[in-house]
């Protein structure tokens, strides 16, 4: 693939998931754009890590580490809007006041 075709992918898959995360109302929603925001970054490494020098390895090093940041943040963040669920009965953002009890 040429570099050009996975930087617009790339930027597709960036702006798609900024779009959604501003418009989102809904938490989980929000989550999910997050994730697509990251693997468009993952893109971005391991395209320019290919394109530059395909000797080192530092562009998969450094995805593989995005990938698992993003893994925790998808489990502690699932946690966290289970728990609002519990507490709230409502996953929707706007909805969610945390200063009241």
């Amino acid at each position: 693939m040429m570099l050009e075709h996975v930087l617009i992918l790339s930027a597709y898959l960036f702006s798609i998931g900024i779009y959604g995360l501003i418009t989102s109302r809904n938490m989980v929603r929000a989550l999910m754009c997050l994730e697509l925001i990251l693997n468009a970054v993952n893109l971005n490494l391991v395209i320019f890590s290919d394109f530059f020098d395909n000797r080192q390895l530092i562009g998969d090093i450094f995805a593989i580490f995005v990938i698992a940041i993003a893994a925790a943040e998808a489990a502690i963040g699932l946690a966290i809007v289970s728990s609002i669920y519990r507490n709230r009965n409502s996953i929707r953002i706007n909805q969610s006041n945390f200063l009241n009890k």
